[in-house]
């Protein structure tokens, strides 16, 4: 089923899955959380790192600057941030416990800092005009994401710049079917593999759904442009199954 229009796909998706997100989701990352990363490297064919490597050589950072990471589940992000220049301070916000304290682990035993924060990222727990760099990674399609890009654009400074990358919906049709395809059996194997409990298996359709109602590279820039940010640009990656945008707040 085609989504809905760009205009009224917020809404849409709310009502579709407004529940999964309050009730369900925390449970399927405190499930996933011992393997997420793992899981990960398998559903991309050993693409994951690449993948990460590709958005890393997007983010521009300077010494001194603060950063913050939403969604930042296992701080992969905030890890090779701080690997490429040590003077940063990065924080990171996530909803599910489990999933950070992976990402504190992660980051411990590499000898680096990271600010955790457990949180709604709709209402993010920063002041105005506080962040140099925000950069949010692989959970859009699990959020209402236009609110969040007016919560970043909020605590960014004038001047500071968002940095996004996730799976998107891809706009020529043949490749969507195929992608959801690969999706569906990736689930599936990952889920017999590591022994998924009931809150993941029972998410596996919601995984591909909410990716069929969410949005191409093109209509998340529109979106960022009409939250308020300038400069706006993106990249795909496989015939768009993949997307990084780059913004910034106007000075």
């Amino acid at each position: 089923m085609p989504p809905p229009p760009v205009v009224l796909r917020e809404s849409f998706r709310e009502q579709q899955f407004g529940s999964i997100w309050s009730r369900d989701l925390n449970d399927v990352f405190a499930d996933v959380a011992p393997y997420y990363d793992r899981a990960n490297h398998i559903a991309s064919a050993g693409l994951w790192n690449w993948f990460l490597a590709r958005f890393m050589s997007t983010i521009d950072v300077t010494a001194g600057e603060r950063v913050l990471d939403v969604c930042a589940g296992t701080n992969a992000v905030g890890i090779a941030l701080l690997q490429r220049e040590p003077r940063l301070e990065v924080h990171a916000i996530d909803r599910s416990e489990a999933m950070l304290e992976v990402g504190q682990q992660r980051a411990q035993e590499r000898g680096l800092s990271i600010k955790s924060v457990i949180g709604d990222v709709h209402a993010l727990p920063f002041p105005d005009n506080h962040f140099d760099v925000v950069t949010l990674q692989f959970a859009s399609r699990h959020l209402r994401i236009k609110r969040v890009f007016q919560e970043i654009h909020r605590t960014l400074k004038p001047g500071g710049r968002i940095y996004h990358c996730d799976m998107l919906r891809p706009a020529n049709p043949v490749v969507e079917k195929l992608y959801y395809a690969y999706l569906r059996f990736c689930l599936a194997f990952t889920g017999f593999l590591f022994q998924s409990g009931p809150a993941a298996l029972n998410c596996k359709e919601y995984f591909i759904n909410a990716l069929q109602m969410f949005y191409s590279a093109d209509e998340l820039s529109d979106m960022l442009r009409d939250v308020g940010y300038h400069d706006v640009g993106a990249k795909t990656l496989l015939l768009g199954m993949i997307g990084f945008h780059r913004a910034i707040k106007a000075p």
